[in-house]
């Protein structure tokens, strides 16, 4: 496969958004990392930890041609429910239920590169029904972390039908020309982040127990 760009070949942006920090709502990122771990991919593919950065993302989504977004996103399913949205539809199902500030953000990034002439012609979320938010320094639950790989394997397939075919890497190959596995910071990549984070008895984790007895005994009253 030629490493230069085909002129022919579609821009395309795999893009994962979310808080690593709040539990399930880091579906997204951990699937675009999962992703640059497992496959070698065509060079008119960008693959990209969105994060919370909202309209910090619209140059890039601009200069797309296709763009896949992984999130997790509050449907109103069981836990661990994924679904796949296309077209018009994904901004609607993305504003479903606002669960953090980035959904907005992203929201205003589609709409601002609607404005400007330079929405991607086609759009794609993959997303999921996260199970816990409320638990800041946790990582993905069981049920949620899951369905990576189905998440990936409906991206692969996107990947495929826009001409990028991807290549799975060899056990423990590193991407070119990265010293590590990683698509950002190797202190936040999973492994990592999940064996060094407190548990949740050495660290509170879901509000501070003395305001939590405040606010017990105000009800109470």
């Amino acid at each position: 496969m030629s490493a230069e760009l085909h002129p022919a070949a579609p821009k395309i942006l795999v893009l994962g958004i979310g808080n690593l920090l709040w539990a399930d709502e880091g579906f997204g990122v951990r699937c675009v990392e999962a992703l640059h771990q497992g496959w070698q991919l065509p060079p008119q593919v960008t693959l990209m930890d969105g994060g919370t950065q909202g309209l910090y993302l619209l140059p890039y989504v601009q200069e797309a041609d296709c763009l896949l977004v992984f999130d997790a996103v509050d449907y109103g399913d069981p836990p661990g429910t994924l679904r796949e949205v296309v077209g018009d539809q994904v901004p609607r199902f993305m504003g479903a239920k606002k669960m953090s500030l980035h959904q907005t953000g992203f929201q205003e990034v589609i709409a601002a590169a609607g404005f400007t002439g330079q929405l991607p012609r086609e759009l794609v979320l993959i997303g999921v029904q996260p199970e816990e938010l409320e638990d800041y320094g946790g990582s993905l639950r069981p049920l949620v972390k899951a369905r990576i790989p189905a998440a990936l394997e409906l991206a692969l397939q996107w990947l495929e039908r826009w001409g990028a075919q991807p290549q799975a890497r060899a056990p423990g190959e590193i991407p070119d020309g990265a010293a590590a596995p990683y698509l950002g910071d190797a202190a936040l990549a999973m492994d990592c982040y999940e064996a060094q984070r407190p548990d949740a008895l050495a660290a509170w984790r879901v509000g501070d127990p003395r305001f939590l007895n405040i606010r017990d005994q105000a009800e109470e009253s």
